[in-house]
């Protein structure tokens, strides 16, 4: 899958990140924005969505709380007995537009 090929330097970035002072403006950081679009969108959503809140990480904007934004269709039932462990949770937010918040109890 081509989504794998942008989370390996992601993940690798974040791995690195972890050993210098936090300087990210958003929560979720950018790095981790960048991950959960890239698991739940197309490849060319995700890299234009990631490059737009990158470029807006800087003094000219006040940052702050920005979860990610996908359309997101329900499983079947049977996939959700199957997989019990909640890594994300799903929130609305407009018709068809969900929020992606991380569980971080996972």
């Amino acid at each position: 899958m081509l989504s794998k090929f942008f989370l390996i330097p992601i993940k690798g970035y974040q791995y690195i990140s972890k050993m210098l002072p936090a300087s990210c403006r958003y929560y979720p950081t950018c790095s981790e924005y960048a991950k959960w679009q890239f698991e739940f969108n197309r490849v060319d959503k995700a890299l234009f969505q990631t490059s737009k809140r990158i470029l807006c990480c800087n003094q000219l904007f006040a940052g702050g709380i920005d979860y990610p934004v996908i359309k997101y269709k329900k499983p079947n039932l049977i996939l959700l007995q199957q997989n019990l462990k909640v890594k994300y949770w799903i929130v609305p937010y407009e018709k068809k537009l969900f929020y992606i918040i991380k569980n971080f109890n996972h």
